[in-house]
C-alpha cells in the first residue's frame, strides 16, 4: 500500500531545517554585533589611553629661562606598555619644526583646533594607531605652538580581538547547539500528534470504524473531522453491505428449498430414466447454491467479527460436545458414526463462543459430507503444552497432497471432491476463526485411519 503513495518531503525536517537555519542565522547575528562592539571598544580603549599620554607629554613642557623645555613623563609609555607588548612611537615638534621622537613618523593630520585627532596608519611595516595633540605657548611674548604625536602598534589589539572572537564563536556555536536541541526535540513534539493519531488508527481492525475521540491539537481538527467523517460514511456502506448479504442469502435460500422440495416431488413422479436423473442434476444444483448462499453468510459474518471478538471465558469441552450434538441428524442420514472423546475436566480459552462453534460446525460438516455411508468420524479434545486441540478426523479419501497448501483460501476445493456438494469455504471460515483467536489450523492425512485430519489449536485461557 505504501507504494501507492506520493511523498512530498517531510514535515519534521522542514521544521529542523528551519529552526536551525533560524539559529544559524541568529548565532551568526550575535557573533558580528558582538565583535563589531568590541573592536569598537578595543578601539575606543585604546584612543582613550593614547589621548592621555599624549595630554601628559603637553603637560610636561614648560618655559624656563625664556626656553622650551619637555620632560617626557615615565608613565606617558608606561600606561601604554601596561597594556599590551606593543611598540610606542612619539614626535614632538614646535611650530612644524621638529624636536625629538622618530622624525620619520608618518604626519599628523592638519590641525582645526587644540583637540586631539585620530588616525590610522602604517609604519616600519606595521599598522599603528597614532593621535597627535597640539598647545599653543607663549614664549618671549611670542606664540608658540607645540605639537605631540604618540603612535603604537596594533598587534595587542589585534591579539585581544582575536581572543574575543574565539569566545564569542564559542558562545555563538553553544547557542546554536542548545537551539539545534530545542529546534529538534520542538519538531518531534509537533509531530508527535500526526503519530500517535497514525499509531491509533493502524492498531484499530479491518472493521473498527469508531470516531477518533483523542485529544488532538486545535491543528489538526479539521483532519480529524475529515477522518472521522470519511469512517462514518464507510462505516455505513459496510452496514449496508453486510445487511445485503444476510438478506440476499436469506432470499436466495428461502425460494431454493420451496424449489428443492418440489424437485423432490417431482422424481418420485417421473418413471424416465432420463428425466429422474435430470431432476436429480437439478436436485444437486440447489444444494450446491443454497449451501453456497449459506457458507457466505457465515464468511460474512465471521469477517465481521474477527474484528469485534466478544472475548469471553468459553469452556471447550461443552462447546464441542453441543457442536457434535448438533450434526448427529445429519450423521445419522448417512449411518455415520461419531466417536467423541472430550475430557470431563473443564478447559477453558479465551475467544468468541459463537465463532469457535462456528469454525467446529464446518469441521464436523465436512467430516461427514466427505466421509463414506456406514464410517466414523473422530473427534478429539486435548490439552497439549499451553493450549489445547481439537481434532476431526474422517475415513474418506483426505486431502490431496498437491492441493494441500491452498485449501483454507476462499472457494479453492479438493481436486477429489467433484462429487460432493460444496462452497470452497468452510476450511477458509475455519482457518479465520483460528488466527483471529491467537490459534491454528492444522491439515493432515491420517495414517493409520485413514482419511482426512483437521487439528484446531487455542491457547488457553
Amino acid at each position: 500500500m505504501s507504494g501507492s503513495i506520493r511523498l512530498r518531503g517531510s514535515i519534521q525536517r522542514r521544521l529542523i531545517v528551519q529552526l536551525l537555519t533560524g539559529a544559524a542565522l541568529l548565532a551568526t547575528l550575535m557573533f558580528l554585533v558582538v565583535q563589531s562592539y568590541a573592536r569598537d571598544l578595543a578601539g575606543q580603549s585604546q584612543d582613550e589611553i593614547l589621548a592621555a599620554s599624549v595630554t601628559a607629554i603637553l603637560d610636561s613642557a614648560a618655559v624656563r629661562n625664556g626656553d622650551l623645555t619637555v620632560d617626557i613623563p615615565y608613565f606617558a609609555f608606561s600606561m601604554l606598555g601596561n597594556i599590551s607588548e606593543d611598540r610606542v612611537f612619539y614626535t614632538i615638534t614646535r611650530n612644524g619644526e621638529f624636536l625629538t621622537g622618530y622624525p620619520d613618523l608618518p604626519k599628523p593630520m592638519a590641525a582645526t583646533d587644540t583637540a586631539p585627532r585620530f588616525r590610522t596608519d602604517s609604519y616600519d611595516g606595521e599598522s599603528i594607531r597614532m593621535v597627535t595633540a597640539t598647545r599653543r605657548m607663549s614664549i618671549n611674548g611670542q606664540p608658540d605652538f607645540i605639537e605631540v604625536t604618540v603612535a603604537q602598534t596594533r598587534y595587542g589589539l589585534r591579539q585581544q580581538l582575536a581572543g574575543i572572537s574565539r569566545t564569542v564563536a564559542g558562545f555563538g556555536l553553544g547557542f546554536f547547539v542548545i537551539a539545534a536541541l530545542f529546534g529538534i526535540l520542538a519538531a518531534q513534539s509537533a509531530i508527535q500528534p500526526l503519530r500517535q493519531l497514525a499509531g491509533s488508527v493502524s492498531r484499530r481492525g479491518l472493521s473498527d470504524l469508531r470516531p477518533v475521540s483523542a485529544p488532538v491539537p486545535a491543528e489538526m481538527e479539521v483532519l480529524v473531522g475529515a477522518l472521522n467523517g470519511f469512517m462514518s460514511r464507510l462505516k455505513a456502506s459496510l452496514a449496508r453491505s453486510e445487511d445485503l448479504i444476510a438478506e440476499a442469502a436469506h432470499r436466495v435460500r428461502t425460494p431454493l428449498t420451496t424449489v428443492r422440495t418440489q424437485a423432490e416431488i417431482t422424481l418420485r413422479r417421473v418413471d424416465k430414466p432420463q428425466n429422474r436423473q435430470a431432476v436429480r442434476e437439478m436436485i444437486r444444483a440447489i444444494d450446491e447454491s443454497s449451501r453456497a448462499a449459506g457458507q457466505l453468510l457465515d464468511h460474512a459474518m465471521v469477517s465481521f467479527r474477527s474484528d469485534h471478538l466478544e472475548v469471553e471465558d468459553v469452556e471447550i469441552c461443552r462447546l464441542t460436545r453441543d457442536a457434535v450434538s448438533r450434526v448427529v441428524p445429519m450423521a445419522d442420514l448417512r449411518d455415520i458414526e461419531l466417536d467423541v472423546t472430550i475430557p470431563e475436566a473443564a478447559i477453558c480459552v479465551k475467544g468468541d463462543a459463537i465463532l469457535l462453534q462456528s469454525a467446529l460446525l464446518n469441521l464436523l460438516d465436512n467430516a461427514i459430507k466427505y466421509s463414506p455411508p456406514d464410517s466414523r468420524v473422530y473427534v478429539t479434545v486435548r490439552v497439549v503444552e499451553t493450549g489445547v486441540e481439537i481434532t476431526v478426523q474422517d475415513n474418506g479419501e483426505g486431502f490431496p497432497k498437491a492441493d494441500m497448501g491452498r485449501l483454507t483460501r476462499r472457494f479453492v476445493r479438493g481436486s477429489n471432491t467433484e462429487t460432493v456438494v460444496g462452497s470452497g469455504l468452510g476450511l477458509t471460515i475455519v482457518n479465520e476463526v483460528a488466527r483471529a483467536h491467537g490459534g491454528q489450523l492444522l491439515l493432515t492425512n491420517s495414517s493409520e485411519k485413514g482419511g482426512a485430519c483437521a487439528s484446531l489449536y487455542f491457547p488457553l485461557a
